[in-house]
């Protein structure tokens, strides 16, 4: 964590963070982006602003009682938070105006009553905890007890326009440190704070931020040049982008979403990266499938999802989500999954991926659509461990089409 306090306006910042994402309902991304973008503040300040609430966020529930206090009181008791908060690292406390923090001696009875509660320890709601026992059974806790930590920054080498050993250099040169992640050959670990995307690499395109687990997901496409490639849930396309690297730039790539203004995020990024074998195409209805029937040698479906794998990196989602939630996702899945599949040719590939690690999002949704069709094969399938790999978690499978 920190090595020593945070100043009183940085304090102040990530209060007014907090009280943006959890009364306002704001992701988490857009309350930094509305903060960060009118201050001049040096790379490493930003750094340890957004460590501490990243931090408070996955834990919330349990800095709220050691504070003795709600999620709801922060806007009247947030410096005894960020006090709660330094006390419970070692960190030297922040001079701050405003309510104190609890006593010594409370704090350690707080403090020693929450570590006989393993849930409230890994800073998990209790809608969650019971979903998580209820579908990974024993091996919960350790998953729980990983989407507590800190993510890892990683970033993918655009192969389209260096070696990751050639970016390897070039980031070195602009004071980023990185190592190899192993087992993901496009893979890069950022292991200092650096401002990333002021680097001449960036600019240049060399590289897209985007976790290893989801260069995995991307890399089981094992798309080749000259294929006709479909990416139908494309968001800002940054597995679309790793697609176009597979496949040299040669062949289509179809990048469809039924939100306009994350293909334009697209068009952007594949033209730094130059991806020029990316097209987009907005869903306007079932005939945007029909005009592409059999059409497709790679299907990707990185379907609507809950996130619980990736709740390192959004820990907001934990505090904004209820249980209820999920049966209206897995029925969306379900229409994908049956709607989409149409676009696969014979002897092509479906891969269905989620960012989730809840069996009903990945397994039981493939296991359900092969039952009731008969024209798909399974292949293999892998759910990626938050807590066995140290990536965000998710789930791809691997289907072929046999027969119209």
């Amino acid at each position: 964590m920190l090595n020593s306090a945070l100043s009183p306006s940085s304090n102040k910042l990530v209060i007014s963070i907090l009280e943006m994402v959890l009364s306002q309902g704001k992701p988490l991304d857009r309350a930094y982006s509305v903060h960060f973008s009118a201050l001049q503040l040096e790379s490493s300040e930003l750094a340890r602003i957004t460590k501490a609430t990243g931090d408070i966020l996955r834990r919330l529930n349990l800095y709220c009682f050691l504070s003795d206090m709600t999620a709801q009181d922060i806007p009247r008791l947030g410096t005894r938070l960020m006090h709660t908060w330094h006390l419970f690292h070692d960190i030297k406390l922040p001079k701050m105006h405003g309510p104190s923090p609890l006593d010594e001696a409370q704090y350690i009875t707080r403090l020693e009553q929450a570590k006989k509660q393993p849930a409230l320890w890994d800073g998990c709601p209790e809608w969650l905890d019971k979903m998580g026992q209820k579908q990974l059974g024993d091996n919960w806790a350790k998953e729980r007890a990983a989407l507590k930590t800190q993510p890892k920054r990683f970033i993918r080498t655009n192969f389209l326009k260096c070696s990751r050993a050639d970016l390897i250099k070039k980031l070195r040169s602009e004071q980023v440190e990185t190592k190899e992640v192993q087992g993901v050959d496009s893979a890069l670990e950022v292991i200092s704070d650096s401002a990333l995307f002021r680097t001449e690499s960036f600019k240049m395109g060399w590289f897209e931020q985007q976790d290893a687990g989801s260069q995995l997901v991307a890399a089981a496409v094992d798309a080749k040049p000259g294929m006709c490639v479909i990416d139908a849930c494309a968001g800002a396309g940054g597995k679309t982008l790793s697609i176009a690297a597979q496949m040299q730039g040669k062949g289509r790539l179809l990048a469809m979403d039924v939100e306009h203004w994350k293909l334009e995020s697209l068009k952007q990024r594949a033209k730094r990266a130059n991806a020029l074998n990316i097209e987009t195409r907005i869903i306007v209805g079932s005939k945007t499938i029909k005009r592409r029937k059999l059409t497709a040698d790679r299907l990707l479906l990185d379907v609507p999802c809950s996130g619980l794998g990736v709740l390192k990196r959004n820990p907001d989602a934990k505090w904004r989500d209820t249980a209820e939630r999920l049966p209206v996702l897995v029925e969306l899945q379900k229409h994908i999954l049956q709607s989409y599949s149409r676009l696969v040719k014979v002897g092509g590939i479906l891969i269905y991926a989620t960012c989730s690690i809840m069996p009903e999002e990945n397994r039981n949704q493939i296991d359900a659509f092969l039952a009731e069709n008969k024209q798909f094969k399974f292949i293999e399938d892998e759910t990626i461990s938050v807590a066995d790999s140290g990536f965000d978690g998710f789930y791809m499978a691997r289907l072929e089409r046999i027969g119209e």
